[in-house]
């Protein structure tokens, strides 16, 4: 009987659990389902869009997206911004490549390597942003100049190319019929829900973004936060950054120019407020979709690069105009 209580009990929970994000997150998964229902019916993608192979490709290049968009939520949430995550994929990619192609050292080494990379850029601007009263605006536009000048340092300009199969599969290869990276990515929005909603740190994080100076009176240790969630944005990029590298079979001193836009895009998108103190993870999932699948829909309809550009800004600033008018409201 006891048993029978707590499986309607946990039911009841995750059935409470769906409804509330499906309340949270309706409007952008109406526009998801009308963006995929579009490019499934639309003459010059129909034959294109709604394949298994298409669908995999998008998942496989949104997960490098959704790597970074993971702690750039924590980031954007207290308020600030992280410019360097596009310079760290850029770095941590060239770096870990390099370690193997010119250097010989095995493949799982030279992976924590790239991993570290990001995650020591990130502690540094964890450490300057929580100790000084310097924008993160401001430090990571440094650090982003400082990580994109060391990967065309290191690399010469050129790009450092890895064949081996080993390599490969980090970002090309497939465990069953799903691509490795979304495999990845799982256990990475598993990790980043827990960090959010199951712990300390997740609770002092928004109180930190709602209002710093009430937090700091209520006891929460401001630095340590600010300190954690950019430590983790780095850590995403860095591992952003190796995934990509993967798929590319090479580190490119290029790769991730752009990357934090997309990135700040998925989040903005997904609910996340600019302003701070709110958002979650399951939002951030659904705005990396529509990213994913925007990108993917507009190659598919042979738009031109350059308006693609202009395409993305629009929904960055639709997406900032609905947040400024949610926010007006509640005051």
């Amino acid at each position: 009987m006891a048993d029978n209580k707590n499986k309607t009990a946990a039911s009841s929970g995750y059935g409470a659990a769906v409804k509330l994000f499906l309340k949270e997150n309706l409007g952008i998964i109406i526009a998801f389902l009308v963006l995929c229902v579009f490019l499934s019916v639309y003459p010059e993608t129909r034959g294109s869009f709604f394949t298994r192979q298409n669908i995999f490709n998008v998942l496989r290049q949104i997960s490098t997206n959704l790597f970074l968009a993971c702690g750039m939520t924590m980031v954007i949430i207290l308020g600030g911004i992280d410019l360097s995550v596009g310079s760290i994929i850029a770095l941590s990619g060239c770096v870990s490549a390099g370690c193997v192609a010119r250097h010989g050292i095995p493949l799982p080494i030279a992976l924590l390597v790239g991993v570290a990379i990001g995650l020591v850029v990130g502690m540094f601007n964890g450490f300057v942003i929580s100790r000084t009263t310097i924008p993160a605006f401001i430090v990571t536009l440094a650090t982003m100049n400082i990580a994109k000048g060391l990967a065309y340092v290191y690399t010469g300009g050129s790009p450092v190319r890895v064949m081996s199969e080993e390599w490969r599969f980090i970002g090309a290869g497939y465990i069953g019929i799903i691509p490795t990276p979304v495999v990845i990515l799982v256990f990475v929005l598993i990790i980043t829900a827990i960090i959010m909603n199951r712990t300390k740190m997740g609770r002092h994080m928004y109180a930190v973004g709602g209002n710093p100076q009430a937090a700091r009176f209520s006891g929460v240790k401001v630095a340590k936060v600010k300190f954690f969630v950019h430590a983790f944005s780095g850590l995403m990029a860095g591992l952003a950054g190796i995934v990509l590298a993967s798929r590319m079979y090479s580190g490119q001193p290029t790769a991730g120019d752009g990357a934090e836009m997309d990135a700040i895009a998925a989040v903005v998108v997904g609910g996340t407020s600019m302003s701070g103190g709110s958002g979650k993870i399951g939002g951030t999932i659904i705005g990396g979709l529509i990213i994913g699948v925007l990108n993917n829909g507009l190659n598919l309809l042979n738009v031109n690069s350059f308006w693609q550009y202009v395409v993305k800004g629009i929904v960055i600033l639709l997406a900032v105009f609905i947040d400024y008018v949610r926010n007006k409201g509640k005051k």
